[in-house]
């Protein structure tokens, strides 16, 4: 949706391939089955649909969604130990990815030069190795016929074929990384107490990936209509259950910190556990092949899916579409090697959500063949480091969050400054108990 509305600056008609049946509001639907588990939409994805569709965040915020401060609200237990929670310096967006879905879809499919084509597949490409000319698709009835474009623009996720699609035109495999940590997400939905629905943290209990046996780890988002999304997860032999019986105790007895299960003791369920075990990140490094067919590019999880405890597809994907309308009103559209400059362009976004997600997902069992290489070590060891000083060095702590909400690259953790922070380390001492304020306890029924 995203990219269509970057690209209809420049087009008569932009046509949106879709093979689910939208719904025509926030509802579930059959082709986003990670709907049901956590999102949220970091402050540099904000920055970036904000660009896009001017006042879309009042939108979000009109249906239900939070604008939430980060770290004033949130409370964070790392590998590392407990992040206190500094002044606002970022934020995040907080709803359900139906309501976030369908706000975006509204305001997309209301610009007239934008047409959506309901339950219809994308097959392949037509044209060749040098140029694509358009797509295959199977339409509602059965019916296949050819749609001409003079850009192809493949943002069909996690499930994305373009690596076949280029094959059939005769193009080479790109280089990909596939990092399979293991993990399986369970989710549900809570009625938060009445008096922690508003102005509640966000809790996020983090895995030790270099720590004893599994990794789990627990999140809780505080959405619209007084809800909790809750998603918990677990790598290989730590898994968690699908069992509505099982996600409490889990969340209590199998964290690092039972504070989440004591939260969701005095919580509501509202929904029953809905479980996911697609959550490998991988990168298709399509940007470093030697030939690119002009009129094609690849965009969001087609070009890389992050794990998303790190919450970072949304926003990731947010930036690549600004990229793609950056490019082309610089260089025009239809000029030789468009989409190659395009290509180059959409990865720029996705290094720095690839790299925090390798830094900690490598490290686990079996994530991959080969075992972590000495860059993976090092950058690991780096960020490790960092984390660490940020637990109580406020200074740090922002300049961290600027490179997790994708506001930044991750070269503002290289600098001089940053460097002799990180070989100082953190300020103040170790949190020894969440940081959680006695009023907020009391609002959640925790003593």
């Amino acid at each position: 949706m995203l990219a269509a509305g970057a690209l209809a600056e420049f087009a008569d008609r932009v046509v949106i391939v879709e093979r689910d049946t939208l719904p025509e509001g926030p509802a579930p639907r059959k082709g986003l089955p990670q709907a049901r588990h956590a999102h949220m939409l970091w402050s540099g994805g904000v920055r970036a649909m904000e660009e896009l569709l001017p006042g879309i965040t009042d939108a979000l915020k009109a249906a239900g969604g939070r604008r939430h401060p980060v770290t004033t609200g949130v409370v964070a237990l790392s590998a590392q130990g407990w992040f206190r929670r500094w002044p606002e310096s970022h934020h995040v967006i907080l709803a359900g990815r139906d309501l976030l879905d369908a706000t975006v879809r509204a305001r997309v499919l209301a610009d007239e030069r934008i047409e959506l084509l309901g339950e219809t597949e994308a097959l392949g490409l037509t044209g060749t190795d040098a140029a694509v000319t358009g797509v295959r698709i199977r339409t509602r009835d059965g019916a296949e016929r050819t749609l001409p474009a003079g850009l192809v623009v493949d943002a069909t996720g996690r499930g994305s074929r373009a690596t076949q699609w280029l094959a059939d035109l005769g193009l080479p495999a790109p280089e990909r990384r596939e990092i399979d940590p293991g993990l399986v997400y369970a989710s549900r939905l809570f009625l938060a107490p009445e008096t922690a629905r508003d102005g509640f943290p966000v809790v996020n209990l983090q895995p030790d990936p270099r720590g004893a046996g599994p990794g789990r780890s627990g999140f809780l988002l505080p959405i619209e209509n007084g809800r909790w999304i809750v998603t918990l997860a677990g790598t290989r032999g730590g898994e968690p259950s699908a069992a509505s019986e099982d996600f409490v105790p889990f969340a209590r007895e199998k964290l690092r910190h039972p504070l989440l299960g004591e939260l969701l003791e005095r919580a509501e369920p509202l929904s029953d556990v809905s479980v996911t075990r697609s959550t490998l990140n991988r990168r298709n490094f399509y940007e470093r092949m030697p030939v690119w067919p002009e009129n094609f590019t690849v965009l969001g999880d087609a070009l890389a899916v992050f794990n998303p405890v790190y919450g970072h597809g949304l926003s990731a994907a947010a930036q690549g579409a600004v990229r793609l309308r950056a490019v082309i009103r610089r260089h025009g559209w239809g000029t030789p090697g468009l989409a190659r400059r395009v290509q180059r362009a959409v990865a720029r976004p996705v290094r720095a959500a690839w790299d925090l997600a390798l830094g900690q997902d490598v490290f686990y069992p079996g994530a991959t063949e080969q075992g972590p290489t000495v860059r993976d070590r090092l950058l690991s060891a780096y960020v490790g480091r960092l984390m660490y000083t940020a637990t109580g060095n406020g200074r740090i702590a922002r300049r961290v969050t600027d490179v997790t909400s994708l506001e930044r690259g991750a070269e503002v953790l290289l600098t001089p400054g940053v460097l002799l922070a990180a070989a100082r380390g953190p300020l103040k001492p170790p949190l020894a108990a969440p940081p959680m304020t006695a009023e907020e306890r009391k609002a959640a029924g925790v003593v």
